[in-house]
């Protein structure tokens, strides 16, 4: 009789292996899935999960695939292809600067203006270059004002729901149409001699900011290396710590985007032989007879959305917002709202009411966002109807195994391997994923899995790969 039980209790153990095989071959997909939820989803947790075959246009597979959840960044892909499908699309993100007045002899007689257009990948480089070209006009003196015009957006520089105690990370920029290097300083610290000082390089360079080193060169006892600032308090003294063993880096925010940018650009002026005013203001642009483009930087909007998908960039997904909400409107200035009203009225073109969710943000770190599977699923549909908008996407989405987010999961030797191009979101206790996967019969699916309540970052991914691999697998 106890022989009897322990090969009963044994059978029991490997009820999942006997049900879907190391090859999948035994049992239909659906049932495998549901063999996969029942005893492969992390305890405690639940999931949403829809599967659409695009290829033969109907549904594969639901799973509580109407239920709301938080979408973490896989709220990007709705941004996206919403943004996508503008008639303006393709518009590049513009940074401008112009000046209102004439020149004369060596003076500007008049003010200049640098006009935000929400560039997240405006950089060092970009405003060198924007630096570079107004030095080239004849004049060294600024006889006015020198003005940022950051008016295309209202002053809120978080979005709805964001958590304060996120700054001073990286991941949580300051929003502005004016932003250098995405209002962050990257830090790189280098090891010298034992228990000396690390040194250490600042990008972008700027008296913007002060830094406080306080490192130690291949030092244990010194600590974790860490890089944060007196955010508190609102202040950007950058303070270095820890033990640097070799080559480290670290990044973050700066308050404020838009003066960070101003006092960097001026200082720049500056140190071109420009004589300036000693201070900046902030001003809108109102061009008249006496106004003049000076310089011009752009930036593809393809690039703007690899970084969004490939990096899941926060700040990429809220500037390309704020822009959708600008085309949307026609107004120049305009708030989150008017970018979210947009992409409720995609919804609705897509037969779904946009009262059954709450948009919050345009890039998922808002804990007020309430998608669905089936909603993540009707725009990635949308978007395969759409070969100008798919293609944008697909080349951008992460590549299961090679890279972005998607880099270390998905291994060589795994159905999914090179086979899924999805988009990640994960916060705590949220861990999603959503996009496009290649089957075995070359159909190409469209799917969202939504783990929700999921402390173990892992165990959803590990679930989530498995389930990939599944469907990969088919029949």
């Amino acid at each position: 009789m106890k022989k009897y039980l322990l090969l009963l209790v044994l059978s029991l153990l490997f009820v999942p292996a006997m049900l879907w095989g190391q090859n999948g071959s035994a049992g239909n997909l659906s049932s495998r899935l549901d063999t996969l939820i029942k005893y492969k989803l992390p305890a405690g947790s639940n999931v949403g999960i829809s599967i659409y075959d695009l290829t033969d246009g109907k549904s594969l597979y639901t799973y509580q695939s109407d239920k709301l959840s938080r979408p973490a960044s896989t709220m990007k892909l709705l941004t996206t292809i919403t943004a996508l499908a503008r008639p303006e699309a393709d518009e590049p993100f513009r940074t401008e600067v112009w000046y209102q007045g004439v020149i004369e002899r060596d003076t500007l007689k008049g003010d200049l203006y640098v006009v935000g257009g929400y560039d997240p990948e405006f950089d060092d480089e970009a405003l060198d270059s924007l630096v570079n070209t107004v030095g080239r006009f004849p004049f060294s003196v600024i006889a006015g004002n020198v003005y940022g015009d950051v008016s295309m957006k209202d002053s809120i520089y978080w979005g709805s729901g964001w958590a304060w105690d996120d700054t001073p990370a990286s991941y949580q920029p300051y929003l502005s149409p004016l932003m250098l290097n995405k209002g962050l300083v990257t830090i790189t610290a280098s090891p010298g001699v034992k228990g000396d000082t690390a040194s250490v390089e600042c990008v972008p360079v700027s008296s913007y900011y002060t830094v406080t080193n306080e490192t130690k060169s291949r030092t244990p006892s010194a600590g974790r290396f860490g890089v944060s600032r007196d955010w508190l308090q609102n202040g950007n003294n950058v303070v270095i710590k820890g033990n640097v063993e070799s080559k480290r880096m670290g990044a973050v925010n700066i308050y404020s985007s838009q003066d960070f940018f101003m006092h960097t650009f001026l200082e720049r002026l500056q140190a071109k032989g420009i004589q300036c005013p000693a201070g900046y203001a902030f001003n809108e642009l109102t061009k008249d007879s006496l106004s003049v483009q000076m310089a011009l930087f752009e930036t593809p909007v393809q690039d703007v959305v690899n970084q969004i998908m490939k990096e899941s960039d926060n700040l990429n997904a809220e500037a390309l917002l704020c822009r959708l909400g600008a085309q949307a409107t026609g107004k120049k200035r305009v708030s989150d709202e008017d970018g979210l009203v947009a992409i409720r009225r995609q919804m609705k073109a897509l037969g779904e009411d946009a009262d059954n969710y709450k948009l919050a943000d345009g890039c998922g770190l808002s804990n007020y966002n309430y998608i669905s599977p089936d909603l993540l699923v009707s725009f990635l549909r949308f978007a395969y109807s759409r070969t100008d908008v798919f293609q944008k996407l697909y080349k951008a989405l992460p590549i299961g195994g090679v890279d972005g987010t998607l880099k270390y999961r998905m291994k060589p030797g795994t159905p999914s391997y090179k086979n899924v191009h999805a988009k990640t979101g994960s916060f705590t206790a949220i861990n999603c994923l959503a996009g496009y996967l290649r089957a075995a019969n070359g159909h190409e699916i469209a799917f969202a899995i939504m783990n929700q309540n999921v402390l173990s970052g892992a165990k959803a991914r590990a679930f989530q790969d498995a389930l990939c691999d599944e469907v990969i697998r088919g029949k």
